[in-house]
């Protein structure tokens, strides 16, 4: 019997446009029939972007959840509390978690990872972050018409080997499991290894660095409370990288493993890849999480 598509869980942020029907396209082309958001905008984002966002979702057949927008300080828990309002309105069954910025790309059709982890008892799915990035190392802007592949062809290992954040997710999950901030982890469950998906993150865009320093600011001064200073540290890290690089990320340093990549085919060797980080990597000694 095929198992019915997961509801997709996001809390949506003051992306462009574009890039929410590239996402909202993609995920409905994995087999995605219900969508479950909640824009949260911050103060500085003016009335416009956010009456923009909201006629692209209706445009796309999105209904916001609840409040459709919501604006104010992006405290560390803002994001988890609106999250799991949006779990709780789905209801029962598997949950696909993805901010607007992430690209899932599974091994099988999804309707098989879910039969597969439900047949092996796993209540959990993991994936890993891909940073996309574009061949330069600038962080541009994209043009629709191109898509997201042409502006960003790189894919490597930024987030854990230049930032120390935890390039761990959970992509899907049932509706009763525990999903912790940021969909890291899931206390208590483990993801099978051996089936983690590539998250394709496309974070590395045009007006990335404006909004780091507004981060680092707003978290260093308490106007956005934090649990720990592991996200600020994230963006301060990621600042003096392109501040010592000419305001670029340095494609060529072998640590970060960028390589050409493409949502239409998983990276090769991505299954012994992806296992070795998933199950090697460990919290940088000052980011506060286990």
């Amino acid at each position: 019997m095929p198992s019915t598509p997961p509801a997709l869980i996001a809390v949506v942020g003051p992306v462009e446009p574009p890039l929410l029907a590239a996402w909202a396209r993609h995920y409905r082309w994995l087999g995605v029939e219900r969508f479950l958001i909640a824009f949260h905008l911050p103060d500085h984002v003016p009335d416009r972007q956010r009456h923009e966002l909201q006629a692209a979702a209706r445009e796309l057949g999105i209904i916001p959840t609840g409040t459709s927008t919501s604006t104010g300080p992006w405290h560390e828990h803002t994001n988890t509390q609106l999250r799991d309002a949006l779990r709780h309105r789905a209801g029962p069954g598997w949950h696909l978690l993805a901010d607007a910025d992430e690209f899932q790309q599974y091994p099988a059709p999804l309707n098989e990872v879910i039969a597969q982890a439900d047949k092996s008892g796993h209540r959990v799915v993991g994936g890993l972050m891909l940073d996309r990035v574009a061949a330069s190392g600038r962080l541009t802007g994209w043009r629709p018409e191109g898509g997201l592949d042409l502006a960003y062809p790189l894919g490597g290992h930024l987030t854990h080997r230049l930032l120390h954040g935890d390039p761990r997710k959970i992509v899907l999950a049932r509706h009763d499991v525990t999903v912790s901030s940021g969909n890291h982890r899931s206390p208590g469950h483990r993801p099978d290894a051996d089936r983690i998906c590539a998250v394709h993150h496309f974070k590395w865009r045009s007006g990335v660095l404006d909004d780091l320093r507004r981060r680092v600011q707003h978290f260093t001064t308490g106007t956005w409370q934090e649990h720990t200073p592991a996200v600020r540290d994230e963006a301060g890290r990621l600042l003096a990288h392109v501040g010592q690089h000419g305001g670029v990320i340095n494609t060529s340093d072998p640590r970060f493993a960028f390589r050409r990549a493409s949502l239409d085919r998983m990276p090769f060797s991505w299954p012994s890849e992806a296992r070795n980080i998933f199950t090697t990597w460990r919290p940088h000694a000052h980011s506060g999480q286990d």
